[in-house]
């Protein structure tokens, strides 16, 4: 980067950046030449380590006399050796080791004097010390370090007259260390230039220009120079020009006027577009998949963002651990061929899950994985759960990115036995679908899935009227699918927005006869920030079973209410009618309601909450839920917010408590309950 410096003042001020702008450069700043560094500056309160070969030892920094202070830029060096002389004069003994706490003064009316401040407190040699007691010899070095310190932030900040002087003064606590600013006039630019940006073509000129945010009038600020050209040449990228050039900069400081001008060098080059992607490496994925991944094609116009995109897409996948895209300009770079470099992360995986329910039981689950034991992106999935109230066993195909981006094709088979108080069924099941989901890095607006399912299932219950058990078997084709709405912030902790989301299965169930029936469900919610630390968070359920009678549906296809993903305080499926022998036996219809505070606490670095939870639910028989019979549970949440998500803790109690049920409740799991 090129600079000069015109006027009457004597010292010069540049600012020096990086050529290209390359990001993470160095920031701009002001400063003076390089000039000779005080050994005693490296490190104010470190002895000097030995020389033997010498012949004599190293002076004892601790003796009162300090040495005459070296001049440092923004530090008058006169108003550096009174600040020492004052200091020596107030300390009867001046090699004692003392306490000290300093002032900073002259701030006032000075834009942006808070990220000054901020960063002064990350740098402050007084303020990293701070805890350890020095003589005044010590004390001045830091005082003179930190002087030098805020005069260069002020710099940076556009103030390049200013100057800081330190002062030590002693009072009963122990040593004052005062640091008096006298910032000066705040430069501007008086003109920015970006000469060769007028050969991009109508409207691209003008947004590119609006991309580099320093305007004439601005204050001479280095970290906002440096941004703006970093923004500039992402636009470029963005705008189809992909061969783009950003030049060194040229910035004239005049003192005399307290301005500058500021001169920026852009070649734009042809407008590009998209030509050839050809992929390399592991895992072999073709370049029609690849293709299929990209949100663009060849002959589309270039854009920088969506090379981005692909390479966070495919390592979206799970399959790879690093990807390189490589640029390959042609016809004199209107055309960008795509070179991709795959490199493999590991195929399989083994998990393990260990917890227990009230209601459900222990439960263990393991599984294990291979992401793409069928190229490309599919995974074959092997499952077993065992448990006291459960057993399954389970093989399941997935399919990723499936004839489109983001669309997945998915089969699977099970066994299963579940014996619950409700009921007990030994079920074969083969189902199928495809679906759009939302994930961690493209969390989707709209999600969707339809498939599938043929079930075969021995169920016994009870009869409610007699409470004999009885046992059924039933033979069942559904076909499901879902349709959903997320306008909410985050997946696993939303703070602000809502979620809609809509359920229908049509199913034909053969026992005893044929008859159809459609088990439909809606649930939404809504969330709404009340301060910076609380949320207010709401959900409705609705859901209801039309075309059949609820004793000839099948027991483990009826609604069931109550638990940690329901109406907390109640324990899992045991809200809602009973038999004579106290057991739930599931509904045709539900509704249920939960409020709840997420209240983020201050204390212990705010990885902790608390969530006071209200809920309500009601569950029939008929179609339609009864508006009379509600049962309301409460209780306290905790919250810890780790870095892959919040995990919870509720403890809940009922309400209008039945027979049977239990005082406490407890759910644990991972994210927020709804």
């Amino acid at each position: 980067m090129g600079q000069r410096s015109t006027g009457r003042v004597t010292a010069s001020f540049w600012l020096a950046g990086c050529a290209g702008l390359a990001l993470g450069a160095e920031p701009l700043r002001a400063q003076l030449p390089p000039q000779p560094a005080d050994p005693a500056e490296l490190d104010p309160s470190a002895p000097l380590d030995p020389m033997p070969d010498l012949g004599v030892e190293w002076p004892d920094l601790n003796q009162p006399e300090p040495a005459a202070p070296p001049e440092v830029q923004g530090v008058a060096p006169e108003a550096a050796a009174e600040a020492t002389e004052n200091a020596a004069e107030q300390v009867e003994d001046a090699s004692a080791a003392r306490g000290y706490r300093w002032t900073i003064s002259g701030l006032e009316g000075v834009a942006e004097a808070d990220s000054i401040l901020a960063g002064f407190d990350e740098r402050s040699t007084l303020k990293s010390d701070r805890k350890q007691t020095a003589n005044a010899a010590q004390i001045d070095r830091r005082a003179r370090a930190d002087a030098e310190l805020l005069a260069e932030l002020l710099h940076s900040k556009g103030y390049y007259d200013a100057t800081v002087e330190p002062q030590i003064d002693v009072s009963d606590n122990g040593l004052i260390v005062a640091l008096m600013a006298t910032p000066g006039q705040l430069y501007r630019f008086e003109s920015v230039e970006l000469p060769g940006l007028d050969q991009a073509a109508g409207d691209d000129a003008q947004l590119l220009r609006e991309a580099f945010a320093v305007k004439a009038g601005d204050p001479v600020i280095a970290q906002k120079v440096i941004d703006a050209g970093i923004a500039l040449q992402v636009a470029l990228g963005e705008r189809g020009f992909a061969t783009a050039k950003v030049g060194e900069q040229d910035i004239v400081i005049d003192h005399e006027a307290q301005a500058a001008r500021l001169v920026l060098p852009v070649t734009p080059g042809p407008v590009a577009r998209f030509g050839e992607l050809t992929v390399s490496g592991e895992p072999p994925f073709s370049n029609r998949h690849v293709q299929r991944i990209a949100r663009f094609k060849a002959g589309d116009r270039y854009e920088a963002d969506e090379v981005a995109d692909l390479r966070r897409a495919l390592i979206a996948t799970g399959l790879i651990s690093s990807v390189e895209v490589t640029q390959i300009p042609r016809d004199e770079g209107r055309t960008i061929d795509l070179a991709v470099k795959l490199e493999p992360a590991p195929m399989r995986t083994i998990a393990g899950e260990l917890g227990y329910g009230t209601g459900e039981g222990f439960r263990a689950e393991a599984s294990w994985q291979h992401r793409n034991f069928f190229n490309p992106e599919g995974a074959l999935t092997v499952r077993g759960v065992a448990g006291t109230q459960e057993q399954l066993a389970a093989v399941s195909l997935r399919r990723n990115n499936w004839l489109r981006r983001d669309q997945v094709l998915n089969a699977q088979a099970l066994a299963s036995h579940v014996d619950r108080d409700a009921y007990s069924a030994k079920t074969l099941s083969l189902s199928a679908g495809f679906e759009r989901q939302s994930n961690f890095i493209w969390h989707k607006k709209w999600t969707w899935s339809l498939g599938g399912e043929l079930i075969a299932t021995d169920e016994r219950d009870t009869i409610k009227a007699t409470g004999e058990p009885r046992r059924r078997t039933f033979f069942i084709g559904a076909i499901p699918g879902t349709l959903g709405y997320d306008a909410s912030d985050d997946l696993l902790n939303p703070t602000k927005g809502f979620r809609l989301l809509g359920r229908v299965s049509p199913e034909l169930s053969f026992e005893g006869g044929a008859f159809p029936y459609a088990r439909t469900q809606f649930d939404g919610s809504a969330y709404h920030p009340l301060s910076d630390t609380i949320v207010a968070a709401g959900r409705i359920r609705l859901g209801t079973i039309v075309g059949a009678q609820r004793d000839d549906i099948a027991p483990s296809r009826r609604f069931y209410s109550g638990g940690g993903g329901s109406v907390r305080g109640y324990g899992y499926q045991r809200l809602g009618p009973r038999d004579i022998d106290g057991d739930p036996i599931g509904g045709r219809s539900l509704a249920e309601f939960a409020l709840e505070a997420r209240i983020k606490l201050k204390a212990f670095g705010g990885n902790f909450g608390v969530v006071p939870f209200f809920d309500g639910g009601t569950l029939s028989t008929g179609a339609f839920p009864s508006m009379k019979d509600w049962q309301f549970g409460t209780g306290l949440g905790v919250r810890y917010y780790s870095s892959f998500g919040p995990i919870r803790l509720d403890i809940g109690t009922p309400l209008n408590r039945q027979e049977g049920d239990g005082r406490i409740t407890v759910v644990v799991g991972l994210g927020q309950a709804f």
